[in-house]
């Protein structure tokens, strides 16, 4: 999958600047698909060409000019499209660290540990931010409520994605480091 499908969807919530569209995948879609802001406008422009998007600009005073994006019926359709069909592949784990761990015989335990305890560190930063993002959306209401209600689910489906995705990274650098410090003690 592209950027493209991640930033027609995050355009679901309605007109965004570039701006704006950066903070969303920095905050929301940053547990599933994430993207650099220069990826972002490179990829804006691209579906403004391909008319899947279109921009119109506001003028400010005192700031420069800004761009706002909305889907076009084009885009509505494709996304549409997107979204009924099959993923072509199962979701696969591509983790720098856990090549570092799987070597971890041939280097420094103390040295792994360090990484084990700086994921753990940066799971729990993560997890408290999509805590607070829900709190957000639920907006004082409970689950039913807000499932109930909402005008879309697809937000808190996949927030709820990132929330058991970093829940499962602590339980694993929990284990880890409890494993190593046992390996420690019994050597």
């Amino acid at each position: 999958m592209s950027l493209k499908y991640a930033v027609l969807a995050a355009l679901l919530e309605g007109e965004a600047s570039g701006y704006e569209l950066a903070k969303a995948f920095d905050v929301s879609l940053a547990n599933f698909w994430p993207a650099t802001p220069q990826q972002l406008y490179r990829e804006l422009e691209r579906l403004a060409q391909d008319g899947l998007i279109e921009a119109r600009v506001v003028q400010q005073e005192r700031r420069p000019n800004k761009r706002m994006f909305t889907l076009t019926e084009a885009g509505r359709e494709d996304l549409s499209s997107f979204a009924v069909t099959p993923p072509r592949r199962p979701t696969a784990v591509r983790d720098e660290l856990l090549v570092k761990i799987q070597a971890l015989d041939a280097g420094d335990p103390e040295a792994a540990r360090a990484l084990i305890e700086e994921r753990r560190t940066w799971a729990r930063g993560k997890l408290d931010r999509y805590e607070r993002l829900r709190e957000r959306l639920l907006d004082g209401r409970s689950e039913d409520e807000y499932l109930v209600g909402a005008d879309r689910i697809g937000p808190y489906l996949t927030l709820m994605g990132g929330i058991a995705f970093e829940e499962g990274n602590l339980r694993w650098c929990e284990q880890a480091l409890a494993l190593l410090r046992r390996r420690t003690a019994v050597g």
